[in-house]
């Protein structure tokens, strides 16, 4: 009996480690990437989710470039203060203030998208937006458990 209650924790770490260094697989890959490949991903990607047109793709395209240059930026700002030993945990107004930040860039991504979608890709974008939003919750909660 100990010796199968022995295995399954083993098969079950196991399990674990491997989805851990998959997901971390696929955040350094798009790490190297430029911010014009990521743009140019993310709007085949939309491409084939929301059957976009030439002109529809044209303004995914710049709309995708301007959110992945200011990832890079932000990404490369954190990395350097973490690199030079500035890196503090931020206060709670600090947090507000990167919380708002951060819906306004939301707020205003929604906005453009409305702008540039019919009706109905719309709908199926926010669909879309919603489950991956949703999804990406349950990982990070469950990540806090595993850690």
């Amino acid at each position: 009996m100990k010796k199968i209650v022995v295995l399954a924790m083993l098969l079950a770490g196991a399990t674990a480690m491997a989805q851990e260094g998959r997901k971390n697989h696929h955040r350094a890959a798009m790490k190297d990437l430029t911010p014009e490949q990521i743009a140019t991903l993310h709007t085949k990607k939309m491409t084939l989710a929301l059957d976009l047109n030439e002109a529809q793709q044209k303004q995914i395209q710049v709309l995708s470039l301007e959110n992945a240059k200011l990832r890079k930026a932000k990404m490369e700002e954190r990395k350097a203060k973490k690199e030079s030993g500035e890196s503090k945990k931020p206060t709670s107004e600090e947090r507000y203030v990167m919380q708002l930040e951060r819906l306004d860039n939301q707020i205003a991504h929604k906005a453009e998208m409305k702008a540039i979608l019919s009706p109905e890709q719309y709908e199926k974008w926010e669909k879309l937006h919603f489950h991956k939003r949703k999804h990406r919750g349950k990982e990070r909660n469950h990540d806090k458990r595993g850690k």
